[in-house]
């Protein structure tokens, strides 16, 4: 039997939502908030819906203060501390993905995967050349068929190349595995953040 995704509220909205379109945030040493993004952290945390706008306006309005029921230290630059800790565990996951040989990169290489079964994202470089970006988004497109390819859009080419340990990456895959798995989910998990 599938395990049930928990639930929780939103203490921005109040909307109650799968704790995977939420986000958690916990107290850390001297009651200083911090995103705890994989909600493991010790004590009450605060969840607010996973979006960086979202996270911008709970600190705008004391959300976090009101609903721990105690003063807090909410860093000035929250949201963007969260996104850079979701972008991080997508880094780590992309490199567990890449020794498990579950992720290709290069141009070469991804079009030729492109063209078979198994691929089950494709990444482009927020810096890359419009160009080539079309040609493997049209390429995965016209591949993918009635089910489109993810496609995310979230990562520099210096992040990826620094998390893979190659010069800048442009173009990456992940292949069927449950490290890709792993790592689409987290890419899913920063997308919703930065674009909600």
């Amino acid at each position: 039997m599938p395990k049930e995704e928990p639930i929780r509220q939103c203490a921005l909205t109040r909307e109650t939502k799968p704790a995977e379109d939420l986000l958690r945030f916990a107290l850390g040493p001297d009651d200083v908030l911090v995103p705890d993004i994989d909600a493991r952290a010790e004590g009450r945390g605060v969840w607010i819906t996973l979006s960086k706008e979202a996270v911008a306006e709970a600190a705008r309005k004391n959300v976090f203060a009101r609903s721990l029921k105690q003063s807090v230290t909410v860093p000035p630059d929250l949201a963007l501390m969260a996104m850079t800790r979701l972008e991080q565990r997508l880094l780590g996951a992309l490199g567990l993905a890449r020794k498990a040989g579950q992720l290709l990169t290069g141009a070469t290489k991804v079009r030729a995967a492109i063209e078979k079964p198994g691929i089950i994202a494709l990444f482009t470089a927020t810096d890359a050349a419009p160009d080539g970006r079309q040609k493997m988004v049209g390429a995965a497109r016209a591949m993918s068929g009635n089910v489109p390819t993810p496609h995310f859009e979230v990562l520099t080419s210096v992040q990826m190349g620094l998390a893979l340990g190659q010069e800048n990456v442009i173009h990456a895959a992940l292949i069927n595995g449950s490290a890709a798995k792993s790592a689409l989910h987290r890419a899913d998990r920063l997308h919703r953040y930065m674009m909600n």
